[in-house]
């Protein structure tokens, strides 16, 4: 074992080196500093695709890491299986004093830290973790009476009364690089040693402040090229949303509310975590869902018959993204049109999203169900015909993914009747719900 005794920072969803919250931590310990990730096998096993997008997208980043930590003489250990494993190996390699890291609000990451936590402990090992994926979490945006927010709209009004230039700061990580490990650099394990191969999805890159401008006007329209398509590197942390939010707040309101809805939603998973995999509001779980299997595959390779549906699915299954609005139609229209329980869909996109992060994806999937909080009325079902009018009306969107859709020998007839599903959907809720 390494005599010299260290600080261990342990990156996960914070894959950058400037502006980390945990990591300026860590560097101003007073020991040197081993950078560390795990690729957790609990979390790959799940993962049903071998090309999966995602895990491609960290092992490049992790790369990147490396790369830069070498210009400062460090390296990142890198390793594949479970986190208790991981850290056996590591504790039986070098002195650790400390680890630090960032919080993760997620059911399956608070139970291993809970454990990692016991673990540290029995081996006298300080276990430090930090605030740093959003700017306010678990209980600094509550009601006067301690309670979470359940609506948005007062969520948000607090949450904007709280912020002050202290949330946005960045943490000065930069200056602290020379209390890195000084080691050779170190190799990443393969993809294919992980058992997975190497994705050909593109990655957005991380420009986005020149759709700041028009973004409340042209953000709803699929066809234009409106929304900063930034939200893998938020999913990830290669950028900080301490800097996405000082930038959002003289340039775009509307921007910087879609910020605040994903910390009111990491709000929601840390109080109700119940809700990740059932109805947030338990009277919805009665619905009795069709689940007709035919049906969720049409759904799931855009072939429904209905274009601005087939479309959204296209491009999520060629690209790894879908353009917002397109997510809600298309949730709307498993959900009430085909009433297929919202959690087929929530984990269709959990399997295809490269931005997939589980509070959002559960929030907007209850969101379109009408079963979560400050969820759509159940009566509100989104017709997918005047969403067309609205959204594309020149159809540049629904052309560009459904090429065949102006040949009726080519493209299919729609799989259920509008006025019919919606009259159907309106009598399952109704009766659910009485």
């Amino acid at each position: 074992m390494d005599k010299q005794q260290h600080s261990v920072f342990w990156f996960r969803r914070d894959l950058r080196l400037t502006d980390n919250a945990g990591l300026y931590y860590a560097l101003k310990s007073g020991l040197k500093v081993l950078p560390i990730f795990i690729f957790d096998q609990n979390i790959l096993d799940k993962l049903e695709d071998k090309d999966d997008a995602r895990v491609t997208f960290i092992h490049q980043q992790l790369r990147e890491l490396n790369t830069q930590l070498q210009e400062f003489g460090s390296s990142i250990i890198v390793k594949y299986g479970t986190p208790t494993q991981v850290w056996e190996n590591i504790l039986n390699t070098y002195n650790v004093a400390a680890v630090y890291t960032n919080h993760d609000y997620e059911p399956y990451a608070k139970e291993r830290d809970e454990k990692l936590l016991t673990f540290f402990a029995q081996k006298n090992i300080q276990f430090h973790t930090y605030k740093d994926q959003c700017i306010f979490e678990k209980s600094e945006v509550v009601k006067d009476d301690g309670k979470p927010y359940v609506v948005f709209t007062p969520y948000k009004r607090k949450w904007l009364e709280k912020l002050q230039p202290y949330y946005t700061k960045a943490y000065p990580t930069e200056k602290y690089f020379e209390n890195f490990v000084n080691t050779s650099k170190l190799e990443i394990p393969s993809l294919e040693e992980m058992g997975f191969t190497q994705s050909k999805l593109p990655f957005p890159d991380k420009v986005y402040q020149d759709i700041l401008k028009n973004y409340s006007i042209d953000r709803d329209f699929p066809a234009k090229e409106a929304t900063s398509q930034i939200s893998v590197h938020l999913r990830f942390g290669t950028i900080s949303i301490r800097e996405l939010v000082k930038k959002s707040m003289d340039k775009s309101e509307v921007w910087l509310s879609e910020l605040i809805w994903r910390d009111f939603y990491f709000s929601i998973l840390w109080h109700f975590p119940h809700s990740a995999k059932n109805s947030f509001r338990p009277e919805y779980d009665k619905i009795k869902w069709r689940n007709n299997e035919h049906e969720f595959k049409a759904w799931c390779d855009g072939k429904t018959g209905y274009a601005i549906v087939d479309a959204g699915m296209r491009q999520l299954n060629q690209t790894g993204f879908m353009h917002n609005r397109i997510r809600m139609v298309v949730a709307s229209f498993l959900t009430k049109h085909l009433l297929i329980d919202w959690r087929w869909g929530e984990h269709y996109f959990a399997r295809k999203l490269l931005d997939f992060e589980l509070s959002s994806n559960v929030g907007g999937w209850q969101w379109a169900a009408g079963c979560g909080v400050d969820a759509a009325p159940y009566f509100r079902i989104f017709n997918p015909y005047e969403q067309v009018k609205k959204f594309d009306k020149d159809l540049r969107y629904i052309k560009k993914w459904v090429p065949e859709f102006s040949d009726p020998f080519k493209y299919p007839k729609p799989i259920v009747d509008h006025k019919v599903a919606r009259e159907r959907c309106l009598a399952t809720y109704k009766e659910a719900l009485k």
